[in-house]
């Protein structure tokens, strides 16, 4: 019982609002430091300083997943956002040894744990994962446009400009410069000054694979991030809706309790009902069976005065 105690108010702290906007604000702070331990002559007398407050930040982590864990328990482990915590804080956690210098670089990483502490941010890599089956056909497109096209390109350009066309895989590199369209002028007017319908092939490369393939890319992005948040809201609309079943549901139980409460006071008010079975009292008005004296009366004086 203590235990179960324990673990909710564990899970109301890791859930609390207050709680998240801590975890952020260290987060923030320690990519700072990171940042400030780069300037190593201007900082070198504080460098003590940054070492305890490495110590510091990574400690708060470790303190943060414990907390987790022990309030979650095996639930904590179904998240692949939770296990991405786990690597970063365990790698920053290994000992600064010579073995593991490289493996200490990637404690920068600590700041992409924003991306799981922030709904927002997650939403939109969980939307990029999603995405990623119809990312691979576009991007299969064109990479199949940019072969096609350094293929050609090598063909009819090799003898004009060799520096950009020599080979497959120049031509290719010069076509992926093309696809940027950064300084494509300077590589196109190498070519047309030779041969001045080169435009052409310049021309059309860019239209279909900068203009149409990347915006197909973009397309799909996008379609994936408004899945993401209708999903999202979908879900909010079920909870609230639940809620206010809920909320209906309790107004109905109280009004049937309200509707049996006065069924009973007016059986209270009304008495006891009549029994219709039971016998007529002696005397009594209305008995069946027994003459009333009062009605026969005008009849006799009626027969004796025509007598």
């Amino acid at each position: 019982m203590k235990n179960r105690w324990l673990r909710g108010h564990a899970e109301a702290l890791v859930d609390a609002q207050w709680f998240q906007n801590t975890v952020i604000a260290v987060i923030v702070l320690n990519g700072i430091a990171l940042g400030l331990e780069t300037y190593e002559e201007q900082f070198a007398a504080v460098d003590g300083y940054f070492l305890f407050a490495e110590y510091a930040f990574v400690g708060f982590f470790v303190v943060e997943l414990l907390l987790k864990i022990y309030a979650r328990g095996l639930a904590f482990f179904k998240d692949g956002w939770n296990w991405f915590d786990l690597l970063v804080v365990g790698v920053a956690v290994i000992p600064a040894s010579e073995g593991f210098s490289v493996l200490r670089l990637l404690r920068i990483l600590r700041l992409l744990r924003l991306i799981s502490v922030i709904p927002h941010m997650r939403n939109v890599v969980n939307a990029l994962f999603r995405s990623v089956p119809g990312l691979g056909t576009v991007i299969g497109l064109l990479f199949v446009i940019m072969y096609t096209a350094a293929i050609m390109g090598e063909k009819l350009f090799e003898d004009i400009s060799p520096q950009y066309f020599g080979n497959l895989g120049t031509t290719l590199y010069t076509l992926f410069m093309l696809l940027t369209t950064e300084n494509w002028p300077d590589i196109s007017d190498t070519v047309i000054e030779e041969s001045p319908y080169a435009w052409i092939f310049f021309v059309l490369f860019i239209v279909i694979s900068a203009f149409i393939v990347l915006n197909l890319i973009i397309g799909v992005i996008v379609t994936s991030m408004e899945t993401e948040v209708s999903a999202e809201r979908w879900e909010e609309d079920q909870e609230l809706e639940l809620q206010q079943h809920q909320a209906v549901m309790k107004r109905l139980e109280e009004l049937g309790k309200q509707v049996n409460q006065l069924s009973e006071q007016v059986r209270e008010m009304g008495g006891r009902p009549v029994d219709r079975d039971a016998e007529p009292e002696p005397g009594g008005q209305g008995a069946v069976g027994q003459d009333d004296p009062g009605e026969d009366a005008p009849a006799v004086r009626t027969a004796e005065r025509e007598d």
